[in-house]
This record gives structure tokens, sequence and C-alpha cells, in this order.
């Protein structure tokens, strides 16, 4: 079969099972553009490059598939790296698909060129410059390929005008890939799983430590076995939400920075920690020299350059995560570990109580109660809540009780400020039976509002929750903590939000006492389009608890006795 680039192109998308990409045209990538027209392939018009790239990764992150982005070469590559790099440090697999000024004319300064592949060397998994259409078809397989096996991540391939334009002959089955060089399956030795098992049996006060690949490696159902069966508790990391029901008994809550105070001080008491699909963040361990010192460590991750990166282990399996646990499962001995839960219980206190509903009106909204009151109106539904970064981030991660996996889509690694609109409108593409909700702050919804357009132009259901308290709220708190409340540059001056969502033809609301959160929630989860709430909250409230910069992760800074009127807790 003789076709031109630009419809291998389209061809080997269809094959690797693609039906929507996210994109944006221009000069150096129009022959693809035209080439469209051949594919049953649906095309999303984003208003903005990080918009694709964010909408692909959102679109990977609620499937388990390779999203998709298109941009052409210049200004349009160099606005994915933002988006590249968010999904590179969360394992995310997109295809970044960029068009390149003509072979004859690369290293000229021509015309909207740019050395993509070179920027983006260091934050992508791999990346490809194609410059004559008969590498297309191997080169396609290839990214999808390296994309989804192994530890997840992004691939850029970017595609001269000419390899485009050019034909060649089209053989799917002969560009199969060939990666010698390449395994990303591996297999821990025999005597790693002894010593693990040893650790484990022997242990008094392990703690299991849970990460997003547990969700990635589709390891849900082992992870809850090997807890259960030797009765130990879990932590999870932000990312790691939802892949231990909310409501387990042994389900601790999160970690780390923001994480739950009792979690936090169940780790440094731990004897053995089980790191499961996650790196040891620094926002997880806060200093390392003061981390969990006297546990043991065992760390099962896909991804060999993590081990010993951050945290020296004891044992390391490295390999998938579900095929690590189907192996140890059956060695796993049932283990009577009721006096180290007590210890937790008598940790947690009254602390533990994570519940704001009867807390008293005075007249102040504060984000938690919007929070709070969302997941009980949304629970039990299949409901996916994806945020931008910032308070309202941790106060999800606390009040909103995640009991699926992929129910929580976020930016952790990165700490992508604008991700949430986009990676949602990817998230609705992916499951379009689910309801969608977007939690975010006045600074970051800012950064890719135009992305409104993109929503109604697809005409897709999505509920906007701005948590809008007028600051760059996050960066407003380190300010209080550290610099004598010396507010530079964090307070906002906003629009009305909801007008701008009326612009776009959107239903709005604005949303200022707590009595008029639950029927602006119910009211947005009746109507048949996209919504967007406007909650205008306390400006200067507070997520705790939170270990600073550099201190040990028991040292906390807690919330000020007496507890005010405020809705968060410990």
């Amino acid at each position: 079969m003789t076709r031109t680039g630009a419809q291998i192109l389209w061809e080997c998308l269809e094959q690797e099972g693609v039906t929507h990409v996210f994109g944006y045209p221009g000069g150096a990538i129009l022959p693809a553009y035209d080439a469209l027209k051949f594919s049953k392939i649906h095309h999303v018009l984003v208003r903005h490059e990080q918009g694709a790239t964010h909408m692909a990764d959102g679109y990977a992150r609620a499937s388990g598939r390779v999203g998709v982005a298109v941009a052409t070469s210049g200004p349009g590559a160099t606005n994915m790296v933002t988006g590249i790099a968010t999904a590179m440090l969360d394992s995310s697999p997109i295809v970044c698909i960029t068009g390149q000024v003509g072979s004859k004319l690369i290293g000229s300064d021509a015309f909207q060129e740019t050395d993509i592949t070179g920027i983006t060397l260091p934050i992508t998994k791999h990346n490809y410059l194609v410059t004559r259409a008969d590498e297309l078809a191997r080169t396609m397989r290839e990214a999808f390929y390296v994309a989804r096996s192994g530890r997840p991540g992004p691939v850029l391939v970017d595609i001269t005008k000419d390899a485009q334009q050019a034909l060649c002959e089209f053989d799917w089955e002969a560009a199969k890939p060939q990666l010698p060089g390449y395994r990303p399956d591996l297999s821990p030795a025999p005597k790693e799983y002894e010593k693990a098992l040893e650790l484990i049996h022997n242990s008094k006060r392990p703690v299991i430590l849970l990460g997003h690949g547990a969700i990635v490696s589709g390891a849900i159902r082992e992870v809850r076995d090997l807890a259960e069966r030797a009765g130990i508790p879990v932590a999870l990391t932000l990312l790691g939400l939802g892949a231990l029901p909310a409501s387990h008994p042994l389900n601790l809550g999160m970690m780390g920075m923001h994480g739950e105070a009792w979690v936090n001080h169940t780790i440094q008491e731990a004897d053995l920690l089980i790191a499961l699909g996650m790196r040891f963040d620094d926002r997880v361990t806060g200093n390392l020299k003061t981390y969990a010192p006297n546990a043991k460590k065992i760390h099962v991750e896909i991804d060999p350059c993590e081990i010993n990166k951050n945290v020296k282990v004891d044992v390391a399996l490295v390999g998938d995560l579900r095929e690590v646990l189907h192996a140890m499962l059956p060695k796993i001995e049932s283990i009577d570990r009721s006096d180290w839960l007590d210890l937790i219980d008598r940790l947690k206190g009254d602390s533990a109580v994570r519940d704001i509903q009867n807390l008293p009106d005075s007249g102040h909204l504060y984000a938690a109660h919007v929070i709070n009151d969302l997941w009980r109106e949304a629970r039990g539904s299949n409901t996916v809540v994806v945020t931008d970064v910032g308070q309202h981030q941790m106060w999800e991660a606390q009040y909103y009780k995640h009991e699926e996996p992929r129910s929580l889509i976020t930016s952790g690694g990165l700490g992508t400020m604008g991700f949430a609109l986009p990676a949602a409108i990817g998230v609705k593409v992916a499951r379009p039976e689910a309801e969608v909700w977007v939690v975010v702050g006045d600074g970051g919804f800012q950064m890719t509002m135009c992305e409104l357009a993109t929503l109604v132009q697809e005409n897709l259901k999505i509920n906007i929750a701005i948590i809008n308290n007028g600051f760059l709220g996050m960066v407003r708190q380190w300010q209080e903590f550290f610099y004598e409340r010396n507010y530079q540059a964090t307070p906002l001056l906003n629009p009305d939000f909801a007008k701008i969502a009326g612009a776009y033809g959107i239903r709005n609301a604005t949303v200022t006492q707590r009595s008029q959160v639950v029927p602006a929630v119910q009211s947005a989860r009746q109507h048949d389009g996209p919504v967007l709430i406007n909650f205008q909250v306390e400006q200067e409230d507070t997520v705790y608890p939170m270990v600073a910069a550099g201190a040990a992760l028991h040292e906390m800074i807690r919330r000020p006795s007496p507890i005010v009127e405020t809705a968060a807790d410990e």
C-alpha cells in the first residue's frame, strides 16, 4: 500500500486503538491535518498546546490507555513542554506528535524551527526525529510500545514536513518494534523474595506505603490481599489515593507534607516499611536523615533507577508490582498485629474524625466545607475528581474519600498549575459515562481557562468548582508561616468567574454561604451541560498539618489550640 507519511501517521494511530487526539494545527503539521480527512479519529481542537498535553495526560490516567497530543513546530511544540514534564514525573503514557520544518532546513533557524527533541530529552522517556516517510510506521509503533511498557511515560515524535508529504510503501506488520536493548520487564531474584518474606514475617510494626504504581500496574486486589492477610496498615501517597478504599479499616490515609498527623507518626514508629509502587518523593519523606529511623525497608518498583535513589532500602524487588505480589502472596503468613493497630488508633485520637458536616455555620465558607459537601453528594457514583495544584488540592485529598482507583486525577510530581481543566476534558473523553468534577483554585484556573471553549465545543458535561480565596493560596500559606505574612505577589485581582462562564454559554453560580453549597452541587449534577460554580471561600484559611521543608516527618505544624471555627482539622 502506497501512502503519504501523513496518511501513515493516522493509520498507525488507528492500529494502536486511538480514537481521539488533542491538538492545534500549524504550518509544519498541516500535511498531517490534511490527511485527517481519511481517518475516523476524532480531533479535539484545543485553545493552547499545553492544554492538549494535559488532555492527553488526563485521558491516559483515567483510562490506562495512551493519550495523544498534536502540535506544530516551534512555539506549538515548546508550548507542550510543561504538559510533557507533568506526564513524565507522574508516569503517564502519552505520545506527543509535532511537526518540524523540512529536513533540508533543519539547523538553518528557519521560520518556527526549534530543536524540540533536544529540548524535551530530559523530560521524555524517549523521543524521535523522523525525516523520512518510510521511518514513520516503525517509529510510531515503537513510540506507543515505549510509552506504555515498563514504567509508563511520555514519548515525543517530531516529523519533518517533507516526511509527512513523501510517498512510501506502508506495511504495518513489517514495522513491528525491534528493541533488543530495551527490556523493561524485570523479575526479582528468588533470594530477594526470601529476604522480603523474612522481614515481613518478623516485623512487629510494619506499614505499607502505597503509591501510584499500584494503580498503573492494576495491582489493586493484590495489595488489598497482602494488607488483609498480613494485617498491615496502609499509608497512601497523593497519587495513590483510591488504590485502597478510604473506608477500608487498614487504610490510614495520606502521608507526607500535608498528610494525616497520625500517619506520619505511624511511619516514624514503624519497624518495617513496604514501599509499593512509590518513589520516596521528598514531599513524602521529609528530612531523609530522620526518616523512619528504626525501620527496615522493602521497595517494590518497576523502575530500577528509583531503587536507593532517595532512601536506601534493605530489599529491592524490581519488577511489575502485580506480578511481584502474585509471586509473594501464596507465601504470606497470617499474623495477628492487633497490638500495633491498637497503638495506631491511640495515635489517631480525636483527630481521626475529619468530618465537618456538623460544624456550626458561623457565616464563613471554608474550602473544606465545599469539598466535604461535594463528596457527600457525589459519593457512591462513578465520579472522577480532577484537581489543580495548591491548597484546594490538599483539602480535596483530606476531605474527599476516594473509594476507587482512578477517581482522583491530579498533578503530583511537577505540581502544575493549570492542569485541572484541560485534564478533566481528557478524562471525560476517555470515560464519557463518568461524572467529572474539576476542583481548581482561582490562580490555576486562570492559567488554562481558555479551554472552556474546548469544553463547550465538544459538548462535554463537566462540573467546575472554583475554590476562590483571592490568593495564590499555598504560596500565601508559606508566606504566613515563614516570611512574616509578607504577602508579596500572592493577592489576586480576579475577574467575575461566573460571568466568564456565561460568556461561553456555561451555566454558572456564585456561592458565598455554607447553606448554598449543597443546592449548588445538586443543581450542577442535575443539569445536562457544563456548570461552573464560583465558591468564594475564606481567604486566609490554612492546610493543617504541614511538614516544613527540611523538617522531620513527625515535626508537623499543627492547628493552633483552641481550634477556631475553621473547617480543617488535623
